[in-house]
């Protein structure tokens, strides 16, 4: 209990991405997305850019199999029909970061690792056990067999949606395991210090990450408390820029709301103590410093 009260203010990833960056995790995960055998640990190579296009979250994965295929992968727990478009940014920066820009010009061809792309939802609201998105289906000109295609598979991981993937790989299987756990216990009425605390002894007994729990210690529980803090947040943004939305306009609603979930969130760290208003400001990239150093006025 005594870690959630003193969170790692230099922590940069989600929990799923701490524990799928861990190359045996990834190299299963990768078996039960392709079902083929035989990938090692030693296969999985990384090519994840850290914070490059989501700010807030940071939980973006992309790794590559045997020099063959790279995978690009998101963690949501909020519904995203922009994920095709947010996806052909990422892709775009992660071949710039893999192929040095003269070669671009040689006369012969670079090969490069084949595109896979995946988000794994563990959202609260209802969703499909499995889903395809396609970038042409946001564009204003329809044609037939457009130019520049790129497709998202988004899978469900919630533990009581029971896809096929948490059977063959055990990792996912454990994640949606602990997070269901927390989910439980915070419904049945316990804060999410103690949910996380609780969860945390079951999956000892049970067995449930115990490695990955072991190896990082409070900072594993510093990912999970900011990340349910996290998507609490995205949950607030949203419900608050509808309402404004009705009232005002659906985008000033949505920016009003953003905002006033940015100064509560900022304001959270501030009554921590341990957070300096240059971090909280990384955090909170949509508020200035000024507007950081108000609050804490406010605060006092």
């Amino acid at each position: 209990m005594e870690e959630t009260k003193n969170p790692n203010k230099k922590w940069k990833s989600s929990a799923f991405t701490a524990f799928f960056s861990v190359p045996e995790n990834a190299a299963k995960l990768y078996e039960a997305l392709s079902e083929k055998e035989g990938i090692k640990p030693e296969d999985i190579s990384y090519e994840t850019l850290s914070g490059v296009l989501f700010m807030a979250r940071k939980n973006d994965m992309a790794f590559q199999v045997k020099g063959r295929v790279l995978v690009i992968s998101e963690h949501q727990s909020t519904i995203n029909a922009n994920m095709p478009l947010r996806d052909a940014i990422y892709y775009g920066r992660t071949m710039e970061k893999m192929i040095e820009d003269r070669k671009l010009y040689q006369t012969s061809l670079i090969k490069i690792p084949t595109p896979e792309f995946f988000v794994f939802y563990n959202g609260k609201e209802k969703f499909p056990v499995e889903k395809t998105l396609k970038l042409s289906e946001a564009y204003i000109e329809k044609t037939e067999n457009p130019m520049l295609e790129l497709t998202v598979k988004i899978i469900n991981i919630n533990f009581p949606v029971n896809h096929p993937i948490l059977q063959k790989c055990r990792p996912l299987y454990e994640y949606s395991w602990f997070i269901q756990r927390i989910r439980e216990y915070e419904s049945n009425g316990c804060g999410l210090s103690e949910a996380i605390s609780f969860s945390i002894e079951d999956c000892k007994k049970e067995d449930i990450m115990t490695g990955f729990i072991r190896e990082n210690g409070s900072e594993a529980v510093n990912m999970l408390f900011t990340q349910f803090n996290m998507e609490d947040a995205l949950e607030v943004r949203y419900e608050e820029g509808v309402e404004q939305g009705i009232q005002q306009g659906i985008q000033q609603g949505i920016e009003e709301g953003g905002k006033k979930t940015a100064k509560e969130t900022a304001m959270a760290m501030l009554q921590k103590g341990n957070f300096s208003i240059e971090e909280i400001a990384e955090y909170v990239p949509s508020l200035t410093l000024d507007e950081i150093q108000a609050l804490q006025c406010e605060k006092k």
